[in-house]
């Protein structure tokens, strides 16, 4: 890959816990890093917390809701817009639990709230910026995943009966090793490789302390660790790898079965094209 200081690289939900950490840690190494927030103040406060504490003014930031897909296409086309060439994607931004995980939400869309923002948004996003991300090869996806799992149950798999929002959430992330073993093959000749990773176990994170969970390791092992997805050169060979913190592992049998990955993207297109297209979609 280019120099990092050559580099532009897209962290989603930047503005706290692991994303705040990989933006300051990468502009440090001097790359332009686009942070991106859903909160105008917060985003703000973070992109001049990172500029302060790095001296690197390259730092940008854009501004989405991700739980919109029709944000989420907007985003997508102003990074196109702004930017010649996006060299690294780490799709990070996700909710998790808080006091009402277990009361099931929608997005704008309709879409229960975990699945839409932690994997759909990621997905549409990915594969709107192909066109950019491949113009910039060698270039990285990078998909902050998670070591709980579960198998999706397509007969219902927005979760619409016997709502768990652990379910929901762990559904979610098996999800976006889905897509990135998906990915993955889709990109393996035009110089992109896709990787996702389970950064560190309950990390001290604003995600995790809402979850009433002790923490047990700390941001900087998860940034350490993800750190070796956006910059070792060994990741910028392999491809379509689940990595569990710092060695490659299996996930979720489901992420292996063919059929399952068709099932999910069809259900990914139909649920894209009726957010974005109602009159058509429906």
């Amino acid at each position: 890959m280019r120099p990092m200081n050559e580099q532009t690289m897209l962290i989603t939900g930047a503005t706290d816990g692991l994303g705040r950490r990989l933006a300051e840690r990468l502009a440090a190494a001097g790359a332009r890093v686009v942070m991106h927030g859903r909160d105008a103040r917060r985003i703000a406060r973070a992109h001049d917390e990172v500029v302060a504490a790095t001296g690197n003014e390259k730092t940008e930031t854009v501004l989405a809701d991700l739980a919109s897909l029709a944000a989420v296409d907007s985003l997508a086309t102003e990074l196109e817009r702004r930017f010649s060439r996006l060299d690294v994607l780490v799709n990070n931004a996700g909710i998790g639990a808080g006091p009402d995980i277990e009361t099931r939400q929608e997005s704008p869309d309709g879409i229960e709230l975990r699945f839409a923002v932690n994997y759909l948004a990621g997905a549409h996003l990915s594969r709107r910026l192909i066109p950019l991300i491949t113009r910039s090869a060698p270039a990285r996806i990078v998909n902050i995943a998670s070591a709980g799992q579960s198998a999706i149950d397509f007969d219902d798999p927005l979760i619409t009966d016997a709502y768990s929002g652990v379910r929901a959430y762990r559904q979610s992330k098996l999800a976006q090793v889905m897509l990135t073993l998906d990915l993955a093959e889709e990109l393996r000749e035009r110089g992109v490789t896709v990787n996702a990773i389970h950064p560190a176990t309950f990390m001290n994170t604003t995600m995790v302390r809402d979850w009433n969970v002790t923490p047990v390791s700390t941001v900087e092992e998860g940034v350490e660790a993800t750190m070796r997805l956006i910059g070792d050169e060994r990741f910028g060979q392999l491809s379509g790898c689940y990595v569990n913190t710092t060695r490659e592992d299996r996930a979720d049998p489901q992420a292996y079965d063919l059929e399952a990955r068709r099932r999910l993207r069809a259900l990914s297109e139909d649920l894209i094209a009726r957010a974005l297209h109602p009159r058509a979609a429906g």
